[in-house]
Parts: C-alpha cells; structure tokens; sequence
C-alpha cells in the first residue's frame, strides 16, 4: 500500500518569443500546462497533467483544494477505485470540462505511483503493449503571426515540409479554418506537394465550420488523399458530425473536447467518427482511457489520443497508444490505418522538451513508448521551477 500525503499542482508557462502561432481559434504566444504532483508517505511521487492547453488556474484549484484533500491516507494503488469516487462525489456539478481535467491529472499520477510501487510500466499494468515504438505524426502548419502574408506562410509551409521529411516522419498534420476556405485549400495542396507522395496528409480545422461548409471543405480535399478530417464542426454539434462523415467522403476525426465514457459513448456509439481522439488529460486519465478503447473496439472505431502539452503528457500518450490493438484486427497493421500514431507537436515547446531529465528521442519518426516503472519518467525539478508561473 502507497499512502497519499499531498496532491500538488505546478502551473507552468513557457513563452516562445518568434514562434508565435495561430490555429482556427486564436493566438499561441507560449506554452502552458497544468502538473499534477501527488507524493506519498513512502516517498514515492507520481505525476500527471491536467488539461490540454486552455487556462491552467481552474484545474489547479479543483485538484488542490476540492479532488485532493479527499485522497488524504488512501492507497495511491488503487487508481480505478479512487476514480469512480472522486467522478461521483462532484458528478452533479462536474461531468465535463475542469472537473475532469483535474481528476484526470490525479490518474495520471496515480497509474504512474501504481507502476512505480510494482515495479512495472503502466503500458504493462494496463495489460501489455501492441508496439514497442510508436509512429508519430508531425503536427504542425500552423498560421504565423503575420498569416496574411500569403508568401511568407507558404513559403514556410514549404520549409517546414522539408524539415518533416528529414527527419523521417511518414505522417504529417496541417491546421485549417482561420482563413477562407479556398484559401486554405490552396494551403492543403502546396503543403501536400512540398512533402511529397509517400507522406500521409491530415487536417485539423479546431471546430471552425458549420456543417455544410465543412462538406464542402471535405469534398474539396478528397483528391489530396487526406487521412483524417479532425474537428470539422464544434465539439456539440453531433449531427454535424455525422453530416460531414456521411456527405463529406473523408475519414472524420475528433474526441479531444470530451470527457469519460459517458461522453464517447455519445460520440462513438453516435457514429459520429472514425478515429476517436481522447486526451489523457482531459478525458479522465488512464482509467477512462481503458473504457474508451473498449468502446471503440465495440463500435470498430480507432482510437488514437489527442496529445498536447508537456513531456509528462507525452509520457502518459505513449504508454497509452502502445496499448491500443489494432483495429480491425489485421496480421499486418498499418498506423493511421487500423493502428494508432501518436500526435507530436512540431512547434516550439519548452514544457516538453526541457522539463524532463531525459527527453524523447524522435527516431525515423518513431516515439518509444518508456520502459521504467510507472511513466518511467523524471521531471527536472531546476526546469519546474523556471516554468512555473
């Protein structure tokens, strides 16, 4: 038995200077992120995060001051059980949003203090991995500052595609919905010629667009072989989504707005996707993660995790793709096909790269999922202190 002694949350921020960016919805200056830290009375410290990337504040707050003090003296290696209680006592006012974001950072850590006390990762607590390194999509193509400069961002797209195949990455992700749509269009079928043939192609429009203009988008990308479409419409419209999966002739995409399994029961059992994209930070860690992967292989719909945030986000999204079997289950799975890709941000991120004592290592466009106990990760306590806001 682990004893809980204290549930801590970091709030870190991590400006980027001139790598500003934008998606669909607004501007990126810096990184932030939410750490949950939960240390026991044996000594041992497990870490989670909290959130994707909105406000970190809120999920501090629930974390320290509401979910935590309830974990005083409970066993750290009972993650499941500690779940349902802390969803239950706060279910009539926290189903979604920074409820269980904060209970989801908890998870995190507390999967990570279960692996640690059994000396095993949490790939293998979770009952095994399918692949030992993951293949990893290059998100990325974001709008600069000065988006509308038209050849400055194309010519930086061009750029940026090169800098994806050099280093090995046979999968790519394009941002959309910031500006007209036969403008970003135009974008997608640069981009789509600047990587070349043999790199899969996917896009993100972040909810931009009714319906009936994502069809139309959908339709007009059809001939670029695109992977996936990933929020085509906001994260409430499920009719919408269904209208463009069925109208729009391009794999849909989308899950990382929603919350435990109550929510992708709605959106898988829906039919409202073809790969569903849970968070770990959001949609209720790890334990919610293993009902969510039940779902989808109930419903032969991949799931294959939104991942954002710092190095300990990273950690929790490799442990979690490793575990993901194929589906439908063919001798030869292929990623983004019936195998899932783990997401990996091509835009500058402190929070990921510098916060961890050892960092990932991107092989041919691989990630390998940690081997040590737990997440098998240690945060660089120097680095913590420097982001924290």
């Amino acid at each position: 038995m682990l004893r809980i002694r204290s549930v801590t949350a970091h709030v870190l921020k991590a400006p980027i200077g001139g790598a500003v960016f934008w998606s669909s919805q607004q501007r990126f200056p810096e990184r932030t992120s939410c750490l949950i830290r939960v240390d026991t009375e044996e000594g041992l410290t497990g870490w989670g995060e909290a959130g994707q990337w909105g406000p970190s504040g809120p999920p501090a707050y629930v974390a320290e001051e509401v979910l935590g003090p309830r974990l005083i003296g409970r066993d750290a290696t009972q993650p499941v059980v500690l779940w349902e209680e802390m969803y239950s006592q706060t279910r009539d006012f926290g189903q979604r949003g920074t409820y269980v974001e904060a209970l989801s950072g908890i998870d995190v850590a507390l999967w990570d203090l279960a692996g640690q006390a059994a000396g095993l990762p949490v790939w293998k607590l979770l009952g095994g991995r399918f692949r030992e390194r993951v293949a990893a999509y290059a998100t990325g193509f974001y709008y600069p500052d000065d988006f509308r400069d038209r050849e400055g961002m194309l010519a930086a797209h061009r750029e940026e595609a090169a800098a994806h195949r050099e280093a090995g990455f046979r999968f790519a992700k394009t941002k959309i919905g910031l500006l007209r749509p036969a403008q970003d269009i135009e974008r997608l079928e640069i981009i789509r010629e600047a990587l070349g043939p043999e790199i899969g192609l996917a896009t993100d429009a972040n909810h931009a667009y009714s319906a009936a203009t994502a069809v139309g988008v959908a339709r007009a990308m059809r001939d670029l072989g695109m992977l996936f479409f990933e929020e085509p419409v906001p994260p409430e419209d499920r009719d919408g989504y269904r209208k463009v999966r069925r109208e729009g002739g391009v794999p849909v995409a989308g899950g990382e707005c929603d919350f435990t399994r109550h929510g992708f029961r709605e959106l898988i059992g829906g039919g409202c996707v073809d790969i569903a994209q849970p968070d770990l930070g959001a949609c209720g860690g790890f334990t919610a993660f293993r009902e969510i992967v039940a779902l989808g292989a109930a419903h032969n719909v991949l799931i294959m995790p939104h991942v954002w945030g710092s190095g300990v986000a990273l950690a929790a999204g490799l442990h979690a793709v490793s575990t993901v079997p194929a589906t439908p289950f063919t001798a030869n799975p292929e990623p983004m096909i019936n195998a899932p890709a783990i997401e990996y941000d091509r835009t500058r991120n402190p929070l990921r790269d510098d916060l961890l004592e050892t960092p990932f290592e991107l092989v041919d466009g691989t990630l390998a999922a940690p081997e040590g106990p737990g997440l098998g990760i240690r945060v660089n306590e120097a680095a913590l202190a420097r982001f924290s806001a």
